[in-house]
């Protein structure tokens, strides 16, 4: 079944661009660009289940004095895995009883700053492990394109009340794929930036390996450019290039290589073909495309997944230190656990895995020397229902069909270079099929500029039409 808010209310079909310039132009009012957005999630959330903490009271006294800045007053959600000042963080689990921040984390600072205000929290995975959101007591996050499949990734809750038209943009990231994975199976624009391009929370700041990035889900291209430009006058690294107003385009012509057989596991013959069928348009364009492997070696998905596993037993570890005595190791799922066991067991392992893994960024240098663009499917296969990624499985069940549909996100994370999934394609049974495309670090420019000239080629899914 198919569920979205879309209706004639005062957001209407705007996008986060559209709705920032009728706020300014006083067509409608920051209260009641927000009253229509609550309305929208609670007629939708019921079927999406998308929704991890309501602050619909504070949201409505932030609009009557929203923040200056071009994004003034959209309404908008955050992952529930960073601190908002006021609202509690479970991180997709509840083996803990969460208290509400003192404060907001580093990224919330940011991501208020730009004049969004906040309806509340949406939900992701356990700790966001997992490329689907099915909790067994919290329960699944469904694609609003049909309820019956996953929402994806674990910015799940994000992209499902984006697609579904309950906000415009929402607060996502990413550590293998979780701003891309959830954009590609909701039909959104979903960029996952350069590592330290935007402000982080320490948690992410603190890992041997920063392979999360923070980032927005969207539906159309200007608005992620938007809130990139935005974020960029409140946070700038000038140890990359600024990114800055982009509006139009890209003029020159590309050398694009074309991969459709990932990471150790390739795209089933659907998904190929629809990459395919991009790269032919993009040929049609006047890019020049060339088939090319990935430049990883033969250890690179086992040394993935043992450094995916170390983060799961640090935070185990860390459990009952950090979130006190209401902590319970045993309400966690069964992929939570089973990577924990994973890095518990290979441990002896890790020094050299992430040697290898540091060397990646190296060889993706080399890699954007010879090409411009990489193009990719973004997930391996079309969505899988409900059930297939279900956490109460046995752990090698899971992990070995996760691995089977997250095949080509993970290299970015490592290498930490920007990747930008465009919903380019759509699948026999009309669900959409993310292409991704990735660049050299600091190329976030060359990649937003791409995804407005494929916009304007072939267009973008609506799930109102």
């Amino acid at each position: 079944m198919r569920v979205h808010a879309f209706t004639d209310d005062a957001l209407g079909d705007l996008d986060a661009v559209g709705l920032a310039e009728h706020l300014a132009a006083g067509k409608l009012s920051a209260e009641e660009a927000v009253d229509a957005a609550i309305a929208r999630v609670e007629a939708v959330n019921g079927e999406l289940n998308a929704l991890a903490h309501a602050a619909f009271d504070e949201a409505r006294a932030a609009a009557r004095r929203p923040r200056p800045g071009f994004l003034s007053g959209v309404p908008t959600l955050v992952k529930d895995n960073v601190d908002v000042d006021g609202m509690p963080t479970r991180s997709g689990t509840d083996a803990w009883e969460p208290r509400p921040a003192k404060k907001n984390g580093d990224f919330a600072d940011m991501y208020l700053g730009t004049g969004l205000v906040a309806l509340g929290k949406s939900q992701l995975s356990e700790y966001g492990f997992s490329a689907s959101a099915e909790h067994p007591r919290l329960g699944a996050v469904r694609s609003p394109w049909d309820t019956e499949r996953t929402a994806g990734a674990s910015s799940s809750g994000s992209a499902a009340l984006v697609a579904a038209g309950a906000v415009p943009i929402a607060h996502a990231n990413d550590g293998g794929g979780s701003i891309r994975i959830p954009a590609a199976v909701n039909g959104l624009v979903g960029l996952k930036p350069t590592r330290n391009r935007l402000a982080q929370d320490k948690l992410f700041r603190d890992m041997p390996i920063r392979i999360v990035s923070d980032g927005v889900v969207t539906r159309s291209v200007r608005d992620t450019a938007a809130f990139y430009r935005e974020a960029e006058r409140l946070h700038r690294n000038l140890a990359l290039p600024p990114i800055g107003d982009l509006t139009r385009p890209i003029k020159r012509r590309l050398r694009v290589a074309l991969n459709t057989s990932g990471v150790g596991r390739g795209a089933d013959a659907e998904t190929k073909a629809l990459t395919e069928q991009t790269a032919a348009l993009l040929e049609s364009l006047g890019h020049t495309v060339i088939e090319s492997e990935v430049p990883v070696g033969p250890s690179f998905a086992d040394d993935f997944l043992l450094y995916w596993s170390l983060l799961s037993q640090v935070m185990l570890t860390t459990g009952r230190p950090f979130h006190g005595r209401t902590w319970d190791r045993a309400k966690h799922d069964n992929l939570t656990l089973g990577l924990a066991r994973h890095a518990r067991r290979n441990l002896h392992k890790v020094p050299a895995a992430i040697t290898r893994l540091k060397r990646a960024a190296a060889q993706a240098e080399l890699y954007y020397e010879r090409y411009d663009v990489a193009l990719t499917p973004t997930l391996a296969t079309a969505t899988p229902k409900i059930g297939h990624l279900d956490p109460t499985q046995d752990y090698e069940t899971i992990i070995d069909r996760l691995l089977d549909w997250v095949a080509f996100t993970p290299w970015q994370n490592i290498t930490g270079a920007p990747a930008l999934s465009l919903p380019l394609a759509v699948t026999a049974s009309g669900l959409p099929q993310g292409m991704m495309f990735g660049a050299a670090p600091g190329q976030e420019a060359l990649l937003i500029e791409l995804g407005y000239e494929l916009e304007q080629a072939r267009g973008f899914p609506r799930i109102q039409d």
